[in-house]
């Protein structure tokens, strides 16, 4: 199955390039500014972008990500507009597009109406993080039967061989490998075990490896991007959303933090 993140991923590869990968939450602060944000970022050199679902009870996100999430659910997202707003974005960018989503949210949906509609509207991949692979069959058939999005595992410092095995097998477009036991915004502090255990994890899965978890700034996504095929970065830009978003330089801001973390990533 292949789709837009494995045509990117590809395409970095020949060129030699690793894949700048920015999360933010969907609805933060309203979804014409998500739309904005996603434009914005696909111009400055993203080349995937993680849209998260906002969702009452985020386990695996600290405190940043989890304020991005209340201010979402009261602007009034739901998944229904998100959607909506997907389908706008995919008119004017095919830079891919990742749902990061609580399993509970795509449950009240529907398996098979939500696979059919974020494919419909244009999303490539799908992140569940309290979704453990051997619990996601019914999810994954369900993506493969419309034609995707394709499902993408996390791994982490503490998972098990086995895990690792399933994960590889069952993963599609590159395996999320989480930088540290913790939450979203906690510090990354030691490498060599990172990469230790990225090195392997590629290795054994001949896919892509993106790092997320602990990288806010461009030095350290150069680190990080000199061993993984990909970095993902959310909680910093999350957290300038919060603080600068009503500034009317916002967007250039964003333009810059992107063009210099990719830049980074490149040298």
């Amino acid at each position: 199955m292949t789709n837009r993140i494995q045509q990117t991923f590809e395409a970095l590869q020949a060129k030699g390039e690793k894949a700048l990968i920015p999360y933010i939450m969907a609805g933060d602060p309203s979804l014409a500014m998500t739309e904005s944000l996603v434009l914005t970022m696909a111009e400055a050199g993203a080349d995937l972008i993680e849209l998260g679902v906002p969702f009452s009870d985020p386990i695996a996100d600290g405190p940043v990500i989890q304020q991005a999430a209340e201010r979402a659910l009261r602007s009034g997202t739901t998944l229904r507009k998100i959607l909506a707003t997907v389908r706008s974005i995919r008119t004017k960018t095919a830079v891919p597009l990742i749902f990061m989503s609580y399993y509970n949210t795509i449950m009240a949906m529907g398996l098979e109406a939500f696979c059919t509609k974020a494919v419909e509207a244009g999303i490539d991949g799908l992140i569940v993080p309290d979704l453990p692979p051997e619990e996601s069959d019914a999810l994954y058939a369900a993506a493969q039967q419309a034609g995707g999005p394709v499902v993408i595992f996390l791994l982490a410092p503490t998972s098990t061989p086995q895990r690792r095995k399933e994960v590889i097998t069952r993963t599609h477009g590159f395996i999320y490998y989480v930088s540290l036991t913790g939450i979203t915004g906690a510090q990354l502090t030691d490498l060599t075990q990172v990469k230790k255990n990225v090195q392997a994890i590629q290795k054994a899965a001949k896919k892509p490896v993106a790092v997320g978890f602990g990288i806010a700034t461009p030095e350290q996504a150069n680190k990080v991007g000199q061993f993984a095929d990909g970095v993902i970065i959310g909680s910093a830009l999350v957290k300038t959303i919060a603080s600068d978003s009503q500034s009317p330089s916002f967007l250039t801001q964003i333009n810059t933090t992107i063009t210099n973390l990719k830049t980074a990533l490149s040298s």
